[in-house]
């Protein structure tokens, strides 16, 4: 999204501009010792301007999450009814982790930071948070349940523990695909939802 540059004017930038800038310095000098100055510096734009598109250096490595979770919670609504929970689950994580043949190399080094970085834990878990919201509220629905029940809150919990698993493994093993990972992971939420061919949950007690 390079408009080009304007005689006398600064270069435009977006989110991915900024993330290469950033991932660039975090790899010279890791993610603590690199600061925000360092890193608009690097982008070409100011700091002020850099807060516009990330509220934090914490959120820079997360990308454009918010956006990704506003897709996965419509992928999640437009899921017929008559898709067993766990199927549709399954598939809107395999959708949510799609990634681009060339953006598979960024993508590496984006989750082996959020995976391996300390300082980023307490934020991480913020993200986490707000994920497993998502696939809890979808859960909920589903179900006639509150999101803070029981069962809608843990399946977000095993959902994100699945994937997590799925990305430490293609950390550790280049040669594997991550799709595949993701996918032979998640087939675990059918024995562990136990549903009936309605779709329904033994222990769910309704919807």
């Amino acid at each position: 999204m390079n408009a080009g540059q304007t005689r006398g004017r600064r270069p435009t930038t977006d989110h991915a501009a900024i993330e290469r800038a950033a991932f660039r310095l975090f790899a010279e000098r890791g993610f603590e010792e690199t600061t925000v100055d360092a890193i608009a510096e690097a982008a070409g734009i100011a700091r002020r301007t850099l807060f516009r598109y990330y509220p934090s250096k914490n959120d820079i490595p997360w990308g454009r999450f918010e956006a990704g979770l506003a897709h996965l919670r419509e992928f999640l609504r437009a899921m017929p009814h008559d898709i067993p929970v766990w199927r549709a689950v399954h598939r809107a994580v395999l959708d949510f982790n799609r990634l681009d043949e060339a953006a598979v190399p960024q993508h590496r080094e984006r989750m082996r930071l959020l995976l391996t970085t300390p300082a980023l834990q307490a934020h991480s878990a913020l993200k986490y948070a707000a994920w497993r919201r998502v696939i809890a509220e979808y859960v909920a629905v589903r179900r006639g349940l509150s999101p803070d029940d029981l069962l809608p809150r843990t399946v977000g919990h095993v959902s994100l523990g699945m994937a997590l698993s799925a990305y430490e493994q293609w950390l550790d093993s280049e040669d594997l695909s991550l799709s595949e990972l993701l996918d032979s992971a998640l087939s675990g939420l059918r024995l562990y939802l136990c549903e009936d061919h309605d779709g329904r949950h033994p222990a769910a007690g309704g919807g």
